[in-house]
C-alpha cells in the first residue's frame, strides 16, 4: 500500500471511529471527582532528555520522552469527538474555563485548540485581549475560522504551528491553554522550550490532561497523563509548578509558570 493510501485509510478510520479514539474499548465508567491522586515528589530533570525509540504499542509512535510513550494523534477527521454533545456531561469544561483566572486584556495560547471548543469559550475572559489558537493542522484552523465567522466571536486568532515550535515572538503570551493535547506533541522537549519562548516572565500554563491515576478514566492509556508525569515533565523544562485544581470529572487541572 503507497504511504498517501495508508494515510487516506487512517483518515477514513477516525472519522468512521469518532469518540473511539481515545474511549477505552470498556464501557464508560464515571470517575468519582473525590479521588485525589498521591502527590509525587518530583526531582528536576536535565536540560536536555535524550528521546528513547522502540516499537510502537497500538496507541503510540514509538517514541518516548522521561519514560512516556507519546501517544498518536488525534486528527481532523475527529472534530465530532471534540465538538460531542455529551462532554459537559462527561468533562465539565464549564467547571475549568471559570477556573482559568484572565485579565481582560490577557493574551492566551490555545495550543492544540483543534475545533476551537475552548478557544470560543474563553474568548469572552479577554475582550480587550485576544485568544492565539494554534494547531498543526490547517484543516482544523479552517473549521476555526469558519466557526469565527458563525459565531462573530472577533478576538480569537488562528495560528498555525509545527510539530516543534509555536512560532510566536518571544515574551508575547500572558498564558497557555493546552487540552488533552500535549501527550500527542511528537516534540514536547521542543514544544516546551518554545512555549518557554514565548511566555512572559510569570505567564502561566493551564495544563488539562485525563487522570492517568484513576482508572475509572474511560481513556486510553497513552491518552491519560499522571500528575507526576506531567511535573516531571515541566519542571524539567524550567517551569514551576503552582497548583492542581481537580475541580474536573476526569480530568487534572494542572498550573505551571514561567
Amino acid at each position: 500500500m503507497s504511504r498517501v493510501a495508508f494515510l487516506l485509510a487512517l483518515a477514513i478510520a477516525a472519522a468512521l471511529a469518532g469518540w473511539t479514539w481515545y474511549r477505552q474499548p470498556h464501557p464508560a465508567a464515571t470517575a468519582d471527582p473525590n479521588i485525589v491522586p498521591a502527590r509525587a515528589e518530583v526531582a528536576v530533570a536535565a536540560a536536555e532528555v535524550a528521546y528513547v525509540f522502540a516499537p510502537a504499542t497500538p496507541d503510540g509512535i514509538g517514541k518516548f520522552f522521561h519514560g512516556r510513550e507519546i501517544a498518536q494523534v488525534m486528527g481532523h477527521p475527529a472534530i465530532d469527538w471534540l465538538e460531542r454533545g455529551e462532554r459537559e456531561q462527561e468533562e465539565a469544561p464549564s467547571k475549568a474555563i471559570a477556573a482559568i483566572d484572565l485579565k481582560p486584556t490577557d493574551v492566551i495560547a490555545d495550543i492544540g485548540a483543534g475545533s476551537g471548543y475552548y478557544s470560543f469559550r474563553i474568548s469572552s475572559k479577554v475582550p480587550f485581549g485576544k485568544v492565539v489558537a494554534i494547531d498543526i493542522q490547517q484543516e482544523m484552523l479552517d473549521f476555526l475560522k469558519k466557526r469565527s465567522g458563525e459565531l462573530k466571536v472577533t478576538n480569537v486568532e488562528p495560528h498555525l504551528g509545527t510539530i516543534d515550535n509555536l512560532k510566536l515572538p518571544a515574551d508575547s503570551l500572558d498564558a497557555a491553554l493546552m487540552v488533552d493535547a500535549y501527550h500527542e506533541f511528537s516534540h514536547p522537549q521542543e514544544m516546551l522550550a518554545s512555549l518557554r519562548h514565548a511566555l512572559k516572565p510569570g505567564g502561566r500554563i493551564f495544563l488539562l490532561e485525563f487522570r492517568g491515576e484513576d482508572p475509572k478514566v474511560p481513556i486510553k492509556a497513552l491518552h491519560k497523563m499522571t500528575e507526576a508525569q506531567a511535573r516531571l515533565e515541566f519542571e524539567g523544562a524550567g517551569f514551576r509548578f503552582v497548583s492542581n485544581l481537580r475541580p474536573l470529572p476526569w480530568q487534572h487541572f494542572m498550573i505551571f509558570q514561567k
